[in-house]
């Protein structure tokens, strides 16, 4: 296939790797999460597909279970992150957004509807409400309307139960998680597995929550100071699609961030607020990914950045992005690997059934061949099979 070709020709540059590996790597000094050293699971960079080895880095293609194992539990639940830590995923992945009460909990998004009972809870029907979210107008139930107890009176449900009805099977098995509780959860499983649980933490609109008095910032980064995770060998990894997100907590924290990115038209919504008038596409250029590296370890970009898809949705030829993000010595973490055909490129789709499971392991070979760092995927376990190829 002319994508796979033209990707086979670049490769990965490992500085920036090798740096936030050892990042990884240091927390085996930090309390809880941290247990017992690093353990040989955790290859670096350079172990990978470039040779060498340093105790504790990530592999490469480091795969990242997104909202834990989401392609076969709900998202974000405590069920999903441990079926992600099971299935053997090297980091598992949550994102925050905060209670009325100023705690952080785990939800995609702070609109509650698809992936809560809350609708059948009759003593909240008057919660229901339309908001203005970075520009998008919801109605629903959002978490800043509730205290932490209660929501913890609802129970988490499958958000996309057409494309993943057995999933539906675990609705209401759980509650939805504090980031607290994962903390706690992710240094339980490091002591009884003697080797640190990673995990890849995400701000979810922090302008429009300072807005309302409720900055994500700041309570995570007392969160991560009460786990000693704040250093720069932590393992943890902060993430966000807005870059003074990232910067904020470069000033509390020394925890690696990763600055997420879009399609090349969207705007970020801090820049839509200050009056910024770039785009993804000017973040993405060589000039911009040079000014990412000055307070950001990587980028993570939806995969048609990557390698975008034709007309049909096919895919085409690698840009440039990978070769440049290593050239600033910047990782590269694309979003979200799928097994469905929904998901795919069309070339990878097999039958009609969208909901069906196309060719995962020849669209992965196609992205990791265009040298990307690693992936978010949904199923964690299908693409640790496809990147065994790719290390080493």
């Amino acid at each position: 296939m002319a994508a796979r070709q033209a990707a086979s020709t670049q490769q990965p540059r490992p500085g920036r790797r090798a740096v936030l590996g050892a990042a990884m790597a240091g927390g085996a000094g930090a309390a809880g999460l941290l247990a017992a050293g690093s353990g040989t699971a955790t290859a670096a960079g350079a172990a990978g597909r470039h040779g060498g080895a340093g105790p504790g880095r990530l592999p490469v293609p480091t795969v990242v279970a997104h909202r834990g194992a989401s392609g076969y539990r709900p998202e974000h639940t405590l069920g999903a992150y441990q079926l992600g830590l099971d299935l053997g995923a090297d980091i598992i992945e949550q994102d925050l957004v905060p209670t009325r009460d100023g705690q952080l909990v785990c939800r995609h998004e702070n609109d509650i509807t698809g992936t809560t009972d809350v609708a059948d809870h009759p003593e909240f029907a008057d919660r229901r409400t339309t908001k203005s979210v970075d520009g998008t107008e919801l109605t629903g139930w959002f978490t800043e309307d509730f205290t932490l107890a209660e929501l913890k009176t609802l129970r988490a449900t499958e958000r996309i139960p057409a494309q993943r009805p057995n999933n539906t099977l675990y609705d209401g098995r759980w509650t939805v998680p504090t980031f607290a509780e994962v903390l706690d959860w992710a240094a339980e499983r490091a002591r009884k597995r003697g080797r640190p649980v990673w995990l890849y933490t995400e701000t979810k609109h922090p302008t429009y929550f300072r807005s309302l008095g409720l900055g994500l910032e700041e309570p995570l980064a007392r969160l991560l100071r009460q786990h000693r995770l704040h250093r720069a060998d932590a393992p943890v990894i902060l993430q966000s699609f807005e870059p003074s997100s990232i910067q904020r907590l470069r000033r509390l924290v020394d925890t690696p961030g990763v600055v997420l990115l879009g399609a090349a038209d969207d705007r970020p919504w801090d820049f839509v607020e200050s009056g910024d008038p770039r785009t993804v596409a000017d973040l993405i250029t060589r000039r911009g990914l040079a000014e990412i590296a000055g307070y950001a370890q990587g980028i993570g970009p939806t995969l048609d950045l990557v390698i975008p898809r034709a007309a049909d949705g096919s895919l085409t030829a690698p840009t440039s992005l990978v070769g440049d993000a290593h050239r600033a010595d910047l990782l590269v973490h694309p979003y979200t690997l799928r097994n469905e055909n929904a998901f795919l490129p069309a070339d990878f789709r097999r039958g009609d059934d969208p909901n069906a499971y196309g060719d995962v392991f020849g669209a992965a070979r196609a992205y990791f061949e265009a040298g990307i760092d690693g992936v978010f995927a949904d199923h964690p376990d299908t693409a640790l099979l496809a990147a065994e190829d790719f290390r080493g």
